[in-house]
């Protein structure tokens, strides 16, 4: 239902046009069943599969939605590109099934199709839809990007994302909660600063899996600050290796699935 907002007094109120998306798929039942979610919110919806249709419609939207991979050699970024040249204030959001595309570029947001939920796409329309009248955005994706790994782990491990330096780009809520703070307190600040006990050696760790994007495997129960100490209670491994992070910079992510052991 369109919003109707009050202009001024002895003034007839506004009425607020839906947001107009447009949906690029080469995959019919995709087109389908995103138009009509979106429909239920509330959007007012433009579904076609072919490129050179989307790119007719570019003058009359406020959204794009567009899938990476289209088939037979095509991609949606070439319908981006011309969006971004003739309407950079536009919001793009690319679905995309890989995870080593980068962020940012001409896409405002990248949502990856098997992790990333319709409450995902929901949420970015949500956000571009509040800005959608200023300038040219650029909405910081590392949470979406990041969020979908920590996910294909399993929600019972430990997760941390850092840069080489180890500076924390991201850890989950699992780990978070062992220090009974948000996921986003730690973003930004140096593991080594917060958890000096871990030492230089972890440092160099840190910096070998980066560099040489080997893997690393610690058995030795270090990694994980002020977890609990070895014990025949607990069992765990720390796995490090590479990935690129959000900006396309030298990362690892770090991990480790903690077993108590039961009856003991």
């Amino acid at each position: 239902m369109a919003d109707i907002r009050q202009i001024g007094d002895g003034k007839k109120p506004e009425e607020r046009k839906p947001i107009r998306v447009l949906l690029l798929d080469d995959l019919e039942d995709n087109l389908l069943l995103r138009a009509t979610i979106l429909r239920q919110n509330g959007y007012e919806v433009v579904a076609t599969s072919r490129i050179e249709d989307a790119e007719g419609k570019l003058h009359d939207i406020d959204i794009a939605v567009l899938d990476y991979h289209l088939g037979a050699g095509q991609f949606g970024t070439e319908v981006a590109d011309t969006l971004r040249k003739k309407r950079p204030e536009v919001p793009i959001i690319i679905m995309s099934a890989t995870l080593e595309r980068r962020f940012g570029g001409i896409a405002d947001i990248h949502l990856l199709k098997g992790y990333s939920s319709v409450n995902d796409l929901l949420t970015a329309l949500h956000t571009f839809e509040a800005k959608r009248r200023g300038k040219p955005v650029v909405v910081d994706a590392r949470d979406f990007y990041y969020s979908r790994i920590s996910l294909s782990m399993g929600e019972d491990v430990v997760f941390e994302i850092l840069d080489r330096d180890g500076n924390f780009e991201y850890v989950n809520d699992y780990f978070a909660s062992f220090f009974e703070r948000k996921r986003g307190w730690f973003v930004g600040k140096n593991l080594f600063e917060q958890f000096p006990e871990l030492g230089d050696g972890w440092r160099e760790v840190i910096r070998t899996v980066s560099d040489t994007h080997e893997t690393y495997i610690d058995r030795g129960f270090r990694g994980l600050p002020q977890l609990p100490t070895r014990s025949s209670r607990w069992q765990w491994n720390v796995l490090v290796f590479s990935l690129k992070l959000h900006d396309g910079r030298d990362g690892v992510a770090l991990t480790a699935r903690m077993i108590e052991k039961k009856g003991l």
